[in-house]
């Protein structure tokens, strides 16, 4: 039998909650449910850097935060990885192919697929006037160049007046075909046209939804407009103070203050997750058409989270559950991956998606790679994560049952019982009958940060007040190309 073709399906600040397969209220996915039964389903799934540029970063080349470079949101620094997971698969003889968001500099950088179609959806980097025009996504994104030929010269994603990071939302003004969400599975499905049929292959449709703009096609907005949602989670630790101060700002990490206005992005982050999941299906039945499901395996994932104002927040870089829990199910015939309709309890993170993908391809797994196969045993007993976020730059451990944060700038900790208060809504950093998880929790924090420059620890105390930031020394270090 031929190398199995796997298919990466990854979106774009999409929680890990928000799936009928998860448990969701509210929520409608009949598509991802349908690859979850058809397969694995790991709901212990982290991003353990939860921005775009840095989780990412971490996708591709199997490493974690420290070892890739990248600690928190940067643009415009240049990604000279050597090892990468499409460079990797190519050795192995797949054709490999991305469409939709890569967020990597140079914008073009291609980081080892042999051909991509590009939609990063408007970052601000590659829009100010002074962007060199090689660099402009104007020029540079495929979705921007492809809509100003459909609908004229003045077309763009932001006609709808929504900010990409802002939790304002309305439905999308053009006709649904038009969407960035259908234009990455027509390109995906293109691809399954025009590939080399002698060799398997490896796709990765990369949605830029459902992150903001939150702009479905109307039909999505009709789903849940009328529908009583469930409201945001509070918890007895949550403080609203700058929430009461910048919660009438568009753009900004606290979302709204309106009720109204909160129960609004909702109904626009759920009717894009929708509109991603029909044109999964859509995907889906193309596969069936071309004849190939019985050789390929789906791994579905996101990059990050969205707090969504859980907890007086908004958008990621948070190490609580909506912001750093992630979706990731694998999805393919029982020959290729095993018991099927089954959920794994592994503690699971992004940087596992790559030797995954090389483990299903039957080709060698660089020994430099942090991540684990998610198809085999993984013992892997906690996850280490972190942001660089200012004032809120935060450290994480996560095990199967419990979460310990650590920000770094003021020294605040939290301890969350994950086994009875899975939505992190009591803080029992001082429960007398945590004290010992929390000292081991605390250990281990130190052992992952001992040998960092930013000197974290000293004499086995975590060290208050150093200066975060968002690139390590060896993210610049690899040869450029």
């Amino acid at each position: 039998m031929n190398s199995p073709n796997i298919i990466l399906i990854v979106t774009d600040e999409m929680r890990g909650d928000c799936m009928g397969i998860a448990g969701h209220p509210d929520v409608k996915t009949p598509y991802i449910d349908s690859l979850a039964n058809e397969g694995i389903y790991y709901p212990n799934a982290y991003s353990a850097c939860p921005s775009c540029v840095p989780a990412r970063a971490i996708l591709h080349t199997g490493l974690t935060p420290a070892h890739v470079g990248r600690v928190g949101y940067e643009d415009g620094v240049p990604w000279n990885y050597t090892t990468t997971m499409a460079g990797e698969l190519a050795k192995a003889g797949y054709y490999t192919q991305a469409v939709g968001k890569m967020h990597v500099s140079p914008l073009r950088n291609n980081l080892d697929f042999h051909n991509v179609d590009l939609h990063d959806g408007y970052l601000h980097h590659h829009r100010y006037a002074n962007t060199p025009r090689c660099e402009s996504q104007i020029v540079a994104d495929d979705y921007y160049y492809w809509l100003k030929n459909e609908k004229g010269i003045g077309a763009d994603v932001n006609d709808t007046g929504l900010d990409c990071n802002g939790w304002t939302a309305r439905p999308w003004m053009y006709d649904e075909m038009l969407h960035p969400t259908n234009w990455a599975t027509t390109r995906s499905i293109d691809f399954l046209r025009r590939r080399d049929r002698r060799k398997p292959f490896f796709l990765m449709t990369s949605y830029v939804r459902p992150h903001a703009p939150y702009d479905a096609p109307a039909c999505y907005f009709d789903l849940y407009k009328d529908k009583e949602l469930a409201p945001p989670i509070t918890g007895d630790w949550n403080d609203d103070t700058l929430l009461k101060r910048k919660g009438r700002t568009f753009n900004n990490i606290t979302g709204p203050i309106d009720k109204e206005q909160i129960r609004m992005q909702q109904v626009g982050y759920y009717a894009c997750i929708t509109h991603i999941d029909h044109q999964i299906g859509r995907l889906i039945q193309s596969l069936i058409e071309e004849q190939v499901m019985d050789n390929t395996i789906i791994i579905f994932t996101a990059d990050h989270g969205e707090m969504l104002s859980d907890h007086c927040f908004n958008r990621k870089s948070l190490p609580y559950k909506g912001s750093s829990n992630i979706p990731m199910i694998i999805s393919g015939p029982s020959h290729l991956i095993g018991k099927i309709n089954t959920t794994s309890d592994a503690i699971v993170e992004l940087r596992d998606v790559m030797p995954t993908c090389l483990d299903i391809a039957k080709a060698t797994i660089p020994e430099n790679l942090d991540g684990l196969s998610m198809l085999k045993d993984n013992t892997r007993d906690y996850l280490h994560g972190e942001h660089q976020y200012g004032a809120l730059s935060n450290q994480f451990i996560v095990t199967k049952t419990a979460k310990y944060i650590w920000f770094s700038q003021d020294g605040r900790e939290q301890y969350f019982d994950l086994s009875k208060d899975p939505n992190e809504t009591h803080n029992a950093i001082n429960d007398d009958i945590y004290q010992g998880d929390i000292i081991k929790m605390r250990e281990c924090l130190m052992n992952e940060l001992g040998n960092r420059p930013e000197g974290y620890v000293k004499n086995r105390k975590l060290i208050v007040g150093c200066k975060a930031v968002d690139i390590l020394p060896c993210a610049t270090l690899e040869k450029t190309v």
